[in-house]
């Protein structure tokens, strides 16, 4: 059968690796940042705990997610980083500047690669 990660080359498992390790950093780095220590839940509006659904939580779940199953991780993670950007941005009118909360879902961006290449090379020993 096809499913030998060995088949994909030693790119593909590079990518996959670089993959798994950023997810790893990103959700340690998650963990250390919102830590009882540094979040203060009362100092936190109401309308504001949507956004945290979004990020951190949704980023942590989606990269977990993307590590047995690529493509219902990243959209789970691309799209909690897309619904951040649009409550605080949109709904609750906050400029939400600089790259860090995209560098934090960087992971999944990887894992698209090694899930597209993967299915073109699944595609290609098929066809």
């Amino acid at each position: 059968m096809y499913s030998n990660r060995m088949d994909l080359g030693f790119p593909m498992t590079l990518v996959e690796f670089l993959a798994r390790i950023g997810s790893v950093m990103s959700i340690s780095l998650l963990v250390l940042l919102f830590q009882a220590e540094a979040l203060h839940p009362s100092d936190i509006a109401p309308k504001e705990w949507l956004g945290l659904v979004f990020f951190p939580i949704g980023i942590i779940i989606g990269l977990a997610i993307a590590w047995w199953k690529e493509g219902l991780g990243i959209s789970i993670t691309l799209g909690s980083l897309l619904a951040f950007y649009f409550v605080y941005g949109y709904l609750l009118e906050y400029h939400v500047g600089g790259w860090a909360f995209v560098i934090f879902a960087s992971p999944a961006f990887l894992f698209f690669f090694h899930w597209v290449l993967r299915h073109v090379s699944h595609e290609q020993a098929i066809g």
